[in-house]
């Protein structure tokens, strides 16, 4: 964090402005510490506090009718954009909230007000005129937590507060708001996933696929007989790349884009936008089972569950489900797409553990032998069988542009 203190030596000693430049000194030291959007309790912080009270005591003897308070700021600034209560979300948290600051029933946050100041231009000496500056509310994004080395690693950002906010500024601004601030989010694992970095990793994935130009996506058209054309690619020697290209096809966006640390998931569905379901993918095993095991999971929940109020749907498909339902239902959708159990049952894959029964069946089902593979791995909790039919280091190959590295 830059050193604030360093050009303001007597500041912390300054208890009441005297002059004009007095006050000018101490708004732009303002400022420049809600560009810093310090920590709640670090030295940064008080004297941000300390400043802001400082400024409020002379604005109201010395103009209280020039400057307006916080609320006559961001209702003028909805006047000139021609906004909507709306549109305040992602500045503000939810709706309820911007209801309640807009009405005087809520106090601004230091992250409100470094959100309005940033990107809709409200004068931070108008924001804070009167305000209490509480700290950050437990639902409200804490920008100094996401995974900004990491980002700028993969070149997403340039490693700067400002250009992690410009970042998510790309998603329209209900789906950042679903994003950063709304709990929808239904996440299978059994280890503790770091939030900000799923945050980071899902924003990535809307902004690449919105770069699509996607025919319309038909409501419905994830049927049982849809996920069996798509398993049934797998049969030819560029399936993964050629899925890709046909789900783009029939208008949904499939991005495949490696996990950010402490995340640990294989793949995502997203359906933020009615109409406009995402697949993420991250090959973090790169092996064709998995490939097609995660892609048809996650077609199962657009299937399944695009009605819920949950819309992401996170999944480390290392884990049991055991007792949820959703990720039952997935997991079960995709399974007998790949293999029916009435194939499964009578084929020598069910009983002979042999590279010549996986092929057997999986040229019966018009797949490849690696999806039968993983099925019997499975089936028989021998995760070293058939290692050589399961299609190592045969899935990132087709997705050059992807930096592998990290």
């Amino acid at each position: 964090m830059p050193n604030i203190r360093a050009g303001i030596p007597d500041m912390f000693n300054l208890t009441a402005i005297k002059s004009e430049e007095d006050y000018a000194r101490v708004v732009a030291e303002i400022e420049k510490l809600i560009d810093v959007d310090p920590q709640t309790g670090t030295p940064e912080a008080n004297q941000l506090e300390l400043l802001t009270l400082v400024a409020n005591a002379y604005e109201a003897k010395a103009f209280p009718s020039n400057i307006p308070d916080a609320v006559e700021a961001i209702k003028f600034r909805m006047e000139q954009e021609r906004l909507s209560p709306r549109d305040l979300i992602p500045y503000i948290g939810s709706r309820s909230k911007v209801s309640e600051i807009l009405s005087r029933k809520r106090q601004l946050t230091l992250a409100m007000v470094r959100s309005l100041h940033d990107r809709l231009h409200i004068p931070a000496k108008a924001l804070i005129k009167q305000a209490e500056l509480l700290p950050l509310e437990a639902d409200e994004p804490d920008w100094s937590r996401f995974p900004v080395r990491d980002m700028a690693s993969r070149g997403w950002i340039d490693g700067s507060i400002s250009a992690l906010q410009q970042f998510f500024s790309q998603l329209s601004r209900p789906v950042e708001a679903e994003v950063l601030c709304r709990r929808t989010i239904h996440i299978r694992s059994a280890r503790k996933m770091d939030v900000y970095a799923l945050k980071a990793w899902t924003a990535r994935i809307i902004i690449e696929a919105n770069k699509a130009k996607l025919p319309k996506f038909v409501e419905g058209s994830v049927t049982s007989t849809f996920m069996t054309q798509v398993a049934r690619l797998s049969a030819r020697t560029d399936g993964p790349k050629a899925a890709r290209e046909f789900l783009l096809n029939h208008g949904i966006a499939v991005v495949i884009e490696p996990h950010l640390p402490h995340t640990y998931l294989d793949g995502a569905a997203i359906l933020i936008v009615k109409g406009r379901p995402i697949i993420g993918i991250t090959i973090r095993h790169d092996r064709l089972d998995n490939f097609w095991f995660t892609l048809l999971h996650e077609l199962a929940h657009l299937s399944l569950h695009s009605e819920l109020q949950e819309k992401q749907f996170i999944d480390d498909l290392d884990i049991d489900p055991k007792n949820d339902q959703i990720e039952s239902e997935a997991d079960r959708l995709a399974g007998v797409t790949l293999i029916p159990p009435a194939h499964w049952n009578k084929s020598p894959a069910s009983k002979v553990r042999s590279p010549a029964a996986a092929s057997h069946l999986a040229k019966e089902l018009g797949i490849h032998p690696a999806i039968v593979a993983g099925r019997m791995r499975h089936h028989w909790k021998a995760f070293r069988l058939l290692n050589s039919v399961v299609g190592h280091r045969e899935v990132r190959k087709w997705f050059p542009e992807v930096n592998w590295t990290n």
